[in-house]
Order: C-alpha cells, then sequence, then structure tokens
C-alpha cells in the first residue's frame, strides 16, 4: 500500500503505552489491519504480529523495542509507536513519546492502575503530550471496566474523564454509550450498530457526563461558566471543549472497547483524529543554534530542516536502522545532512515509510512525519540532523539509569574476539544498558533489569555470533593492616656458579587513605642503595596481587631498616624475592583486615513501601542517612555495601510493584564485618589450592 502526500493538519502520531499484558500491541495489529495497511491480523500469542517481529518478542509473547506503523484513515495519516510495557525496556517508551505529538494509554479491565502505565502518565507529564486512555479487554472473564475508569481518575485525578460509558463487564459486554452524543452502540453479527440506550444505564450515563463536562470545561471559561451555572451545554460546545482540551493537556478522555474482538476501535481511530493534535497543533520546536542560543522552530514543510533521531535498531544484514522524527523542513532520499552532534555529515539513503516488519521506500519525509533509513555512518539515538548552513540541536534524551551489574565474559576462547566489537554494536541499539570496566577487573554489562540482561544476551548471539555467560560481579575488595610489626625476609639459593641472596628487615605500619608507602632508614650500608629500588618494587608488586585474600593491599608504610648482602650473589632480584616473603609473613602479624566499598544510595518509593524498604535495607547492611519527598515519591538517602547491591534493582522492583528507583555512587571503603571476611578469605584459599597453589 503506498501512502500520498498529506498535509500537516492530517497527521496523527501516537505512541501506545502501558503496563505489560493490556494489550496495546494487538490494538496496534487491529488497527492497521482494518486500515488496510497490513492484509491479515497477525497474533501475539501466534507469533504473526507484524509489530513484535524480533525472535525474542515472539519467544516471550511481549513487545520488548519500539514499533512504529503508518497507516491512512478518513484521509488522516497516523503513525502509531507501539512500545513496551515492561519496565526493563523503559527507553524504549522515553524513544517512543519524543517522536509522537500524542499518547494513548492502554488499561487491562481487569486490573487496577500499574507501574507500567504510572511511568508512561509520568512520562506524558514531563513532556506535556496530549493523551487519552483505553480501557481494554472488556469482554474479558473479570474484567470490570467501570471500576478501571474509577481507579483511573483516583489515580490519576479528574482530569481523566469517561467519554464512553462500557454496557455490561466481562462476559456481557456489548458495546458503550457515546457520552458527547449520548448515543449507544452494540457488537452484532461482527461490527458496531447503533442502539438505544439501556434503561438501567441512563442514571449513571448522566453522572458520567457530568465528569466529562466538568473536565472539559475548564477548557474554555463561556463554558465553565454555564457549566458552573448549571445551564445546558450543546454537544458542539463540548466537542470544542474536548478538541482543545485533550490538545493543551487539560483534559484525558477515557474510551472503552475489546482490540481482541474488535469493539471500540472505529471510536478510537476517530477520537485520534478528532482530539489528538496534530504537528501543527504542537506549535514550534526548540532548538540551539551555532552559538548555543535557544531557536524556536515551526512544523513547516518548507522551514529549515530539524530531524530527530529516536531510536537506532542494529541489524547484520541491513546494518543500522535509523528512526528519525522529521520536525521541520523536508529529508530527502540520497541528500547530504549535517549531524552537528557528531559534526560530521551524513549521506541519507533510501528513506523509508514503516507498516511494523513492512517497509515501504519513499522519496521524502516532510515535517510531522516519522520514518526510518539504513545504514548511517555516525548518527546515534537522541542526535539532530539539520544542514551545515544551519546547524541545530534539539535537546538530549533523557533515559533511564540503568542498576543491575553482572559480569561477562566469553563462553569460548573463539566468542572472545567477537565479543568487544558485538557488545558495541548491541550498545548502538541499547540507550539504557553499558559496559564498563570494574575496580576488580571484570568487564560488567550494567542494564535494567533481569529480562533485560536475558534479552541483550539472546539478541548478542542471534545477531552477532557472540556467545557471553554472565555472573554476580567480584567485590572490589582491598587489604590493608591496623597493627605494626617488623619483620625478616631472607632469600637464599645456591646452584653452580652465582647464588642469590637477599636479606632484609621491614617495618610495617597502617598508612590511612594514603596507598602504598616505601621508606628506608638503613644505617652503615648493611644494605647497599642499588638494591633498593628491588626491594621498593617487591613489596609493591606483591601488595598489587593481595597477600590475604587476593585483593589489592593498601593505606600502609613498609620501612627497610636493616639487612644484610653477599658481595658476589646478591643482586637486585634477590632482595625483590627477599621483601615479598617479608612482607606475606608480615602483613599476618598486623591485624589484616578486609575493606569493602560502600556505595551512596538514593532510593525513590511510593510511601506506602517504605517500611518495607526499610527493613529490606537493614537486611543488606545499611544505613538509612535521611528521608525527604520530592515529586510524590519518598526519596532514601543510605549507605548499602557494594557486596549488597548487585542484585538490588530486582529486589527493589519486586518489593514496590515496578515502582522503585535507585541510584548508587562510590562513597568510602570501611572494614568487612569478622565473619562475613573469614568467607571471602576461606572462597580465596580454596580457589588457591584448586589452582595448584599459586
Amino acid at each position: 500500500m503506498t501512502m500520498k502526500n498529506v498535509d500537516l493538519p492530517h497527521l496523527r502520531s501516537v505512541v501506545l503505552a502501558g503496563h505489560a499484558g493490556s494489550g496495546k500491541t494487538t490494538l496496534g495489529e487491529q488497527l492497521l489491519f482494518r486500515a488496510g495497511a497490513i492484509p491479515r491480523l497477525g497474533r501475539v500469542d501466534d507469533g504473526t504480529s507484524h509489530l513484535d517481529f524480533e525472535p525474542e518478542e515472539q519467544k516471550r509473547k511481549e513487545t520488548l523495542s519500539l514499533a512504529v506503523a503508518t497507516f491512512e484513515a478518513d484521509g488522516t495519516r497516523i503513525t502509531i509507536v507501539d512500545t513496551p510495557g515492561y519496565l526493563d525496556f523503559a527507553a524504549e517508551v522515553v524513544s517512543g513519546f519524543h517522536a509522537t505529538d500524542g499518547a494513548l494509554f492502554v488499561m487491562d479491565a481487569r486490573g487496577g492502575v500499574e507501574a507500567g502505565l504510572e511511568q508512561g502518565v509520568a512520562l506524558a507529564r514531563a513532556t506535556n503530550t496530549a493523551a487519552c486512555f483505553f480501557i481494554n479487554m472488556c469482554d474479558r472473564e473479570n474484567a470490570d471496566p467501570t471500576a478501571a475508569l474509577d481507579a483511573l481518575r483516583a489515580a490519576f485525578g479528574n482530569k481523566v474523564a469517561p467519554l464512553q460509558l462500557p454496557i455490561g463487564g466481562a462476559e456481557k459486554f456489548t458495546g458503550y454509550v457515546d457520552l458527547v452524543h449520548r448515543k449507544a452502540y452494540r457488537w452484532e453479527g461482527g461490527k458496531e450498530v447503533e442502539a438505544a440506550i439501556p434503561a438501567d444505564l441512563e442514571a449513571e450515563v448522566a453522572q458520567r457526563r457530568d465528569q466529562l463536562l466538568e473536565a472539559a470545561s475548564e477548557a474554555d471559561d463561556n463554558v465553565l461558566t454555564k457549566y458552573l451555572e448549571g445551564e445546558e451545554i450543546s454537544d458542539a460546545e463540548l466537542e470544542a471543549c474536548l478538541r482543545k482540551g485533550v490538545k493543551e493537556s487539560v483534559l484525558a478522555p477515557v474510551l472503552v472497547g475489546s482490540a481482541h474482538v474488535g469493539i471500540g476501535l472505529r471510536a478510537l481511530l476517530d477520537a485520534f483524529v478528532r482530539y489528538l493534535p496534530s504537528p501543527a497543533d504542537e506549535g514550534p520546536a526548540t532548538a540551539t543554534d551555532k552559538g548555543g542560543n535557544p531557536v524556536a522552530v515551526a512544523p513547516d514543510p518548507d522551514g529549515p530542516l530539524l530531524v530527530r533521531v529516536f531510536k537506532t535498531a542494529a541489524d547484520p544484514f541491513v546494518g543500522r536502522l535509523t528512526y528519525l522524527r522529521v520536525l521541520s523542513g523536508t529529508l530527502r532520499s540520497q541528500a547530504h545532512v549535517w549531524n552537528p552532534n557528531r559534526n560530521e555529515e551524513e549521506r541519507i539513503g533510501q528513506l523509508l515509510l514503516l507498516h511494523g516488519k513492512e517497509q515501504e521506500a519513499v522519496g521524502e519525509l516532510e515535517a510531522g512525519e516519522i520514518g526510518a533509513v539504513a545504514k548511517l555512518a555516525v548518527t546515534a539515538t537522541g542526535d539532530t540532523l539539520s544542514t551545515r548552513e544551519k546547524p541545530l540541536v534539539l535537546p538530549p534524551l533523557d533515559f533511564p539509569r540503568p542498576t543491575l551489574m553482572v559480569a561477562i565474559e566469553p563462553q569460548t576462547k573463539a566468542d572472545l574476539d567477537k565479543m568487544g566489537s558485538a557488545l558495541q554494536k548491541m550498545l548502538d541499539e541499547e540507550s539504557t544498558a553499558r559496559v564498563e570496566r570494574s575496580d576488580a577487573g571484570e568487564q560488567v554489562l550494567v542494564t535494567m533489569g533481569e529480562a533485560h540482561t536475558a534479552v541483550i544476551i539472546e539478541r548478542l548471539k542471534r545477531k552477532f555470533g557472540s556467545a557471553i555467560v554472565t555472573k554476580t560481579p567480584r567485590v572490589p575488595y582491598r587489604e590493608t593492616i591496623r597493627g605494626k610489626t617488623q619483620v625478616h625476609g631472607r632469600y637464599k639459593k645456591q646452584t653452580g656458579g652465582h647464588g642469590m641472596f637477599g636479606d632484609v628487615w621491614l617495618e610495617l605500619e597502617p598508612n590511612p587513605g594514603a596507598g602504598v608507602a616505601f621508606a628506608e632508614r638503613v644505617v652503615g650500608g648493611s644494605v647497599p642503595k642499588q638494591f633498593f629500588p628491588g626491594i621498593e618494587k617487591g613489596i609493591r608488586e606483591t601488595a598489587a596481587e593481595g597477600v590475604v585474600a587476593g585483593y589489592p593491599l593498601s593505606d600502609f608504610k613498609a620501612t627497610l631498616y636493616d639487612g644484610s648482602f653477599h658481595n658476589v650473589d646478591s643482586n637486585e632480584l634477590s632482595f625483590k624475592i627477599a621483601a615479598s616473603m617479608a612482607l606475606k609473613d608480615g602483613v599476618h602479624n598486623a591485624r589484616p583486615v578486609l575493606l569493602e566499598p560502600i556505595m551512596n544510595v538514593e532510593i525513590r518509593v511510593p510511601e506506602a513501601f517504605m517500611g518495607e524498604v526499610n527493613r529490606d535495607l537493614n537486611g543488606r547492611r545499611g544505613r538509612v542517612l535521611g528521608m525527604d519527598t520530592a515529586g510524590g515519591m519518598q526519596v532514601i538517602n543510605a549507605t548499602v555495601p557494594q557486596a549488597e547491591l548487585f542484585s538490588y534493582a530486582t529486589e527493589l522492583r519486586s518489593i514496590t510493584g515496578g515502582r522503585g528507583t535507585f541510584t548508587a555512587t562510590l562513597s568510602t571503603y570501611e572494614e568487612v564485618p569478622a565473619h562475613l571476611a573469614e568467607k571471602v578469605i576461606e572462597a580465596h584459599r580454596k580457589d588457591a589450592e584448586a589452582s595448584g597453589g599459586h
């Protein structure tokens, strides 16, 4: 199906957001099918959906990355961006909001307001996105669409107002009443037909229409006055208030239906066209020019070129597929554009309109349109494309920070060579994952959660043939001493010809916060100066390897104060070995302790979960330093040992139903409690024995 060109007022772009399992993808699939954009209806459960087309999505039967689909309805071109509801893939939702002008929040009629929906609404508020709600699955067992509507209003306020009233619920759900025009529609013989409003619903229709009037009248002072004085408001006045109210985000209307059956979809498309903003309604975007000054850029196909890159998909066959939204100007296939974020020119290849997994080649994308292009050389998610003559930059996308850490290593020797470049390509498409080298010398993958980690590992293997295994990261412990001691180290080896001879006396003492220090106060040349560097080297190298548990020994001072040498057999190496022996012996007599990294942690949770989160922190040896409130959330500041935090992202999510988040930064090093230190030392001893006593 080829698209004809349309003007700005006839464009709509809508992000589908909500909790996992609320039926967003099925809804998108139905809209595409009804508009004739896809030849047959795909199903998420069969793995035939046009929007969930990655193998990992088909296996899990859930959306893991955003998908874009464009279709036409009533002379309007509508682009939907389907996003995952699972919190591990929140970055995709952020990208979706930055690509579109409107949002549709999908909610399961069988449950309450869940974390994925809360997160979407918070994003809409932060980006000032116009929105509607769709209560889905009204026909399923245990569905109660009226209770779902009340739960929405309780969670998000009275701006959330019913546009429709369901007729029945669960297996008795047969249709809905349109509260604006006071007409009922029932599902009969596979289509919606107009019917009389059931008599037993008349009182509720009046009450719910009043909720809609109350919210909508906020958009127009004259209508508000009429409403407050109890005067009749006409359908036309209400309709005008709805349009204005939704576009200005003073109102979010709620529709009902069943995407699976197809009930309510005609009204939903109608709401997209009627109420959600076109790019022309959205007004100018704010970018910065070369001098860093803000510039307002209106959505005009003839204006300066301004393009937002909102997602990158790494594909081993097509190369990188870059998803973009044109905010101003016209982007043409085969054109040269400028990427001011990278200070480089990019050549645009063939532009594509996306219909889920199907792609349609187009010559150009105008202001307000969403599409994709393959094989850009330097452009990454969040970048801006414009022209060299008029370089403009949009503010960066603000993605959530990943907090779940796993250590990674290649499965086999063959995977080792591929791992680096495969990870690099993978990270191109993962805005909320990163790979870093830990203080314990491991490669650590940081992600949004366990599902995110699992999907990244599957994709690495499938797309780039690199198999990796994960394990809990090593804690970067340190060793130090608390006491003072004097120790003797003597190394003597007699072979044919020259032998080896080194003999030192060292004094060891704590040196808090100052690393490793070496000094000497040798009297009367008992150890000649030329051997000092060897002695220092022996101390520093042994300290780096650790003495007690295989972790770096730090914050101590070693002073050479006596020793002896042999005219022929002494050399730098003999003294290096003697010093190493002395240090290894001496540490055990100087009250050695193990230190662990302590993190400053900031945790944000809804108030209802405070008690449980604090109890859990106690179990993690955490110390709460203070509590505060910010943006309707409780903020807990605490210190927690890093050893207790590797899996905290998963635990916190489970305690708070996905609503809690945290960040952690290194604060200091503190002594490990004796019973835990013993375990670490014992584990090191066993490892050393297993590897042959090295």
